[in-house]
């Protein structure tokens, strides 16, 4: 089983490969999400992205987290920890926005 330990010495140790990996991840599934909502696709497809987003901005929250465990507190964490709740927002955001637009009656379309 895996320890709490473990997966952040794990996260400590390869920070550049998450990074590098989770940065871009965020910003193109966020904006998926976002070109999603603006082409008024369907609720599943925005949902899902959506879900997927959040899921990759947890996973960068918690990375942070693990440097702020150790007492790390530098520039880059605070930058990527704003990043994630940035996507996190935007995401939750547009969520919302869909579910409003859908129930309001829309003239002229």
């Amino acid at each position: 089983m895996l320890e709490f330990n473990t997966l952040a010495e794990f996260s400590r140790s390869n920070c550049i490969a998450i990074c590098a990996f989770l940065v871009p991840a965020n910003l193109i599934t966020t904006l998926l999400t976002m070109i999603l909502a603006v082409l008024h696709r369907p609720s599943t497809q925005i949902w899902q992205a959506a879900r997927i987003a959040c899921i990759f901005a947890f996973v960068m929250v918690l990375h942070v987290y693990s440097w702020f465990a150790v007492g790390v507190v530098m520039a880059p964490t605070f930058i990527l920890l704003s990043l994630a709740v940035t996507c996190l927002s935007i995401n939750l955001g547009i969520t919302i926005w869909q579910k409003h637009y859908i129930n309001t009656p829309h003239f002229g379309r």
